[in-house]
């Protein structure tokens, strides 16, 4: 069996892996200000106090869940950056979550928020499948 031949690294490739890892901060930091609130880090749920507020209404247990997002943001980050195939496959399966989530988001009466996010999710996942893309990541 011969070794897969290297590909050129597609356009974008190295942004997918600084967002994953940046979510994985954000997921993370989200996750702190949820478990312990009052801290400077809440100043971060200016960007979405509707968010924040549904979230917090959860109480305090459903924190401990952003870290665990967190953990697999940072790992689909490392694998795609190192050009693991399981990374670019943990990759399509948070974004498709995501995408997922925001699709409910827009039938439960969010319009623009939901329709915002499917149409950014949605266009990830279109990136993240094109053959160039997942040729990248040999098995």
């Amino acid at each position: 069996m011969n070794p897969p031949t290297p590909h050129a690294r597609p356009a974008g490739s190295l942004a997918i892996g600084i967002f994953l890892l940046a979510g994985a901060v954000t997921a993370t930091i989200a996750g702190i200000t949820l478990i312990s609130p009052g801290t400077f880090l809440d100043r971060m749920w200016t960007l979405n106090k509707t968010g924040h507020a549904g979230l917090a209404s959860l109480g305090k247990s459903v924190g401990f869940l952003f870290p665990v997002l967190g953990l697999a943001l940072a790992a689909a980050g490392i694998g795609w950056l190192k050009r693991r195939y399981w990374g670019w496959r943990l990759a399509v399966l948070l974004i498709g979550g995501n995408a997922l989530g925001d699709l409910i988001r827009f039938a439960s009466g969010d319009w623009i928020g939901g329709a915002v996010g499917v149409i950014l999710a949605g266009s990830l996942l279109l990136y993240l499948t094109r053959p160039s893309v997942r040729t990248f990541f040999p098995r």
